[in-house]
């Protein structure tokens, strides 16, 4: 069962800043925005984003917009993985992952299945 977190009881910064990877994950069309709460249960992880692209000129189009807006939310230049055709990585720090994915990667890796145990953060439109 998925449990929702309530987005007021996470530090203000770290819910600014993931409002606005989520906007602008959203801003270039990635579909499936999903942020789930790890800080329950993962050691070293805090919240993963993982979104849904085509592959190609979408996934650059998306990173590029998370990356520019999470900069200006304050946090640091993400490292980066990848890039591939079906799956790329931003980490800011351990802090925030985003996963952007094709379709089939999501559905193959399955992460929200893998962390079941952590709470989905609601973002609405």
């Amino acid at each position: 069962m998925t449990q929702t977190t309530r987005t007021q009881t996470i530090d203000p910064t770290t819910l600014q800043q993931l409002a606005a990877i989520v906007h602008a994950a959203r801003e270039r069309r990635a579909e499936d925005v999903t942020v789930l709460d790890l800080t329950d249960v993962s050691t070293t992880l805090d919240y993963f984003v993982i979104a849904t692209a085509t592959a190609g000129l979408q996934l650059n189009a998306v990173q590029e917009n998370i990356r520019q807006k999470a900069m200006e939310a304050g946090l640091n230049r993400p490292t980066v993985e990848g890039p591939s055709e079906r799956w790329l990585l931003l980490a800011f720090g351990a802090s925030i992952v985003v996963h952007l994915m094709t379709r089939e990667a999501r559905e193959y890796y399955d992460l929200e299945g893998l962390w079941a145990d952590a709470k989905v953060m609601d973002f609405p439109e």
